[in-house]
Order: structure tokens, then sequence, then C-alpha cells
């Protein structure tokens, strides 16, 4: 039995955000009393999904009637309750992750059937430009999601109108996981406040980030599958859209050999490669 007031207060803090507040007072009246009778649960816990989530959770149970005792719905011991609660997160997260990379292969295909046209309607030309400003954002906003194993990107940070944080688009965690990124950046950009903590932004997310003295132009690639190139420096009234495979080997090669010649940024930590 936890009796004493700065031991229940311990006992509260343990669960705290973990699990409802109704919960937490459930569990801490069934320890201060040691538990209680199967079918005094429901009084004793306020609600009777209160007493399920307490059993859902691990934090008590009940133990069957003997001879010389009722069924008695007992509580786990504080360790063991957090146990139960944390594997039912981690569940819930697993679970969660799970479908946010079902969503973006849904995503994926969605684009590739409903997604943004180029020239006479026809998306799945091998080469295709695209001259629509709102075209270009959206589709340079979601090619990332295309990518199933690699995701490369060359970036001046060359814009038509002065950089600011919002410039960033940082990998999701559940697209890391399944998915490399590397950028290369221009140099550069590390004397650039704004640039850096995109730079910084995009690292911390699980991004490989790269810096070489001059990087020629903008560059998205995904996988063998697609590319996006620039027909203006800033890229955003004028790009080039390609599947064909050939080229798309040609731009991956280029991409290489500029990634052996780059070297990591300084003062900013990098996601080991895989």
């Amino acid at each position: 039995m936890v009796a004493n007031a700065a031991a229940r207060a311990d006992i509260r803090d343990l669960f705290k955000g973990l699990v409802p507040v109704e919960v937490i007072d459930a569990y801490d009246r069934l320890l201060a009393n040691d538990g209680c009778a199967k079918d005094q649960a429901e009084t004793l816990a306020g609600d009777p999904a209160v007493v399920a989530t307490l059993t859902d959770l691990g934090m008590a149970h009940v133990q069957p009637h003997s001879p010389a005792d009722p069924a008695w719905f007992r509580p786990a011991t504080p360790d063991l309750a957090l146990q139960g609660v944390l594997a039912g997160h981690q569940t819930r997260l697993a679970r969660d992750q799970r479908l946010l990379l079902d969503g973006h292969r849904r995503l994926a295909d969605a684009q590739a059937k409903f997604g943004v046209a180029v020239n006479d309607r026809l998306p799945a030309h091998l080469v295709s430009v695209v001259s629509d400003r709102a075209a270009i954002s959206e589709l340079s906003a979601s090619l990332m999601n295309t990518a199933r194993k690699d995701w490369m990107t060359l970036e001046n940070l060359d814009t038509e109108m002065p950089l600011t944080d919002d410039f960033a688009q940082p990998p999701l965690p559940a697209f890391v996981s399944a998915v490399r990124c590397r950028s290369i950046y221009a140099a550069s950009a590390m004397d650039d406040p704004a640039a850096r903590r995109i730079i910084r932004a995009c690292a911390e997310a699980g991004e490989q980030a790269r810096l070489l003295p001059v990087v020629p132009m903008k560059m998205k690639l995904a996988d063998h599958t697609t590319a996006m190139l620039p027909l203006t420096p800033a890229g955003t009234t004028g790009a080039l859209v390609v599947r064909a495979p050939a080229i798309i080997a040609a731009l991956r090669q280029y991409f290489e050999l500029l990634w052996e010649r780059a070297t990591p940024p300084e003062g900013i930590t990098i996601c080991s490669a895989r």
C-alpha cells in the first residue's frame, strides 16, 4: 500500500501526461487501498471505462477468487504499470507510422493518377516542361513523397524573394526511416543565418547534408524514377520534369560524383549514412 503523501505525489508525476488524469486518480486510489473486490472496482474507479482502461494498460488486473478470498481488482506495482503504459504507446506509434507510410504511398499513387499535369496534360511524358508557378510549387513540394529509397537534392538557395526559415521542407521522421535523404548545398549558404538555420533544421530531421564551393543548379531526384530541374536560376517560372531512365541514371551519377567531392558543414550535426 502506498500511503505516504510524497510517494503518492511521485506516483502521479510518474504517469502525468501519459494517461488521462482520471485513470491516474483511480490507480492512485487502488494503490492506497491495496486494490478492492472485483465487484467494487467500478465504484472505486468512478467509471466502468476507467476500469477497462486500467486493465487494458496493464495498470491493474483481476486476481481470481480463492476459497478464502473473493475475486480482487489489484493494482500492478508502479514500475510494471508504467511499463505497460509505455508498451501501449509504442504499439500505437508503430501503428501510426505504418499508417503514415501507407498514406505516403497512396499520395504518390494519387499524384501519378491525378497530379500536376504538364505540357498537354500527359504526365507520363519522359521529359516535360512545367511553366506555371503554382504547378511548379506544388510539384516541388510533393515530389519528395514519391521516393521509396533515395531522395537527393542540389540546392544553391537562389530565390526570387529574401530567404526565410519556411523555405525549408524537412523530411518527416517516418519518411527518413525508409528513405535515404541527401542534399548538397552551396558553401556560401553557411554565411547566411537563415540558410544556416534551414540546413540545420533539415539535418536535425534526418537529412544528410554536404557543401560544395559552387552548386551550379537546383535539382530534386527521387529514386530512379523522377527528377526536377530548373529552367531559370530560382526554378520558380520554369522547370523540367524528367522520367527518362537514361537521363535519370546520368543525373544520379552526377549527384554521386558531387557527393564524393562535397564536405559536411561545420557545427551542424549530420545524420550518419545508412
